[in-house]
């Protein structure tokens, strides 16, 4: 049997149900999930799903990345809800294809994981998996195990073994209709253009389940335990001086209460002295002073930003804990007339922290 699976928490508890009702049968995991987007969300869940198989000794195919291909076909259904027309297409798609790949190897029948989502509508499910074998000699499998109490033991078993837990379905209309009812920003569709694994990311989410199959390789105990924290991002900012744009670098948490702000700094002043809005303007030499570092000027530190932990113990220092002050870096500080445009995000959030367990 060829199983498509669309994340670890579904199949984990859904592949040991088969075994158990099915023990003759040998089982086949095919991930193909070209909806998920970004792509770095993919790898995460993809590289989850393979923890989960290893653990049960089976057999894992990644199907293709094709996301141009599935995208086509939503067009025209973007706005459709959740087990709306869109669904029923992504469902075809993803399921109809997995009965090719079943026709390839030589398996006799299929059936999803999905069939295990609680969010998800069996019936659609079922509907996609008798289309898809249509005309073939294939044979589907559509149990619900989500019954009789099958959806607790699922998320039990899923935070016993430590799977990766996403937080919305997989495609971008789905994610971008849940962040608007969160009134929260797109975060997983924010990144640094210099690459730094921000607070949150998904990047930073990659690292931590790497670290966690390195724990299990090696037999580390650990633990993971989710913590909140405010979140940020900023999602635009330069400044203006004498009419000009100049180079400029603004540090993490330079939160700003309008997106346009403008003043004449007419007197020079101590370059860590709170201007209109608490900005504090700093220039590259005396960051360079009081930090210890050795930027040639605000490009280079532009393309090298700071770790993310000396940023935040930098601003501290400059602002205190807890600042959220705008703290911008600049060539020289002159006097003259400045405009600062800046739109940030700041939220709740969320993440997981792995904890290594002393077992002395």
């Amino acid at each position: 049997m060829l199983v498509h699976i669309c994340c670890s928490v579904d199949s984990h508890y859904f592949l040991q149900k088969l075994r158990a009702d099915l023990p003759d049968e040998n089982l086949v995991g095919y991930f193909y999930d070209p909806n998920i987007h970004p792509y770095s969300e993919f790898l995460l869940r993809f590289e989850d799903v393979k923890r989960s198989c290893d653990k049960l000794k089976i057999e894992l195919i990644c199907g293709d990345y094709d996301y141009d291909s599935w995208l086509q076909g939503t067009k025209g259904l973007e706005d459709e809800p959740e087990k709306g027309k869109r669904c029923s297409y992504c469902f075809d798609f993803r399921v109809g294809n997995s009965a090719k790949k079943a026709a390839e190897i030589g398996e006799k029948s299929i059936t999803t994981t999905l069939l295990m989502s609680p969010k998800k509508d069996f019936e659609q499910l079922t509907n996609a998996l008798k289309k898809a074998v249509e005309n073939t000699q294939i044979e589907i499998y559509a149990k619900d195990y989500r019954k009789n109490g099958g959806t607790n033991e699922q998320f039990t078993l899923a935070k016993k073994d430590k799977l990766y837990h996403q937080n919305y379905c997989g495609c971008i209309f789905g994610l971008s209709k849940q962040r608007e009812a969160q009134k929260l920003p797109l975060s997983e569709l924010c990144s640094e253009i210099n690459t730094r694994i921000m607070p949150g990311s998904i990047e930073e989410r990659l690292k931590l389940y790497k670290k966690v199959r390195e724990c299990e390789e090696k037999g580390i105990s650990f633990t993971l335990k989710r913590n909140s924290f405010l979140n940020y991002r900023l999602l635009r900012a330069f400044v203006r001086f004498d009419s000009k744009t100049i180079p400029s670098y603004f540090m993490l948490y330079s939160n700003f209460k309008r997106n346009f702000i403008k003043f004449n700094l007419q007197e020079q002043a101590d370059e860590n002295t709170n201007l209109r809005d608490g900005i504090i303007l700093l220039s590259i030499s005396r960051f360079n002073t009081i930090f210890n570092t050795n930027f040639k000027d605000t490009t280079q530190l532009c393309k090298n930003p700071l770790s993310i932990k000396d940023e935040l113990k930098i601003r501290e220092e400059l602002s205190g804990t807890m600042s959220l002050n705008p703290i911008i870096i600049l060539d020289d500080v002159r006097l003259g007339k400045y405009e600062i445009y800046a739109k940030n995000e700041l939220y709740q959030d969320s993440k997981e922290i792995l904890k290594i367990l002393d077992t002395k």
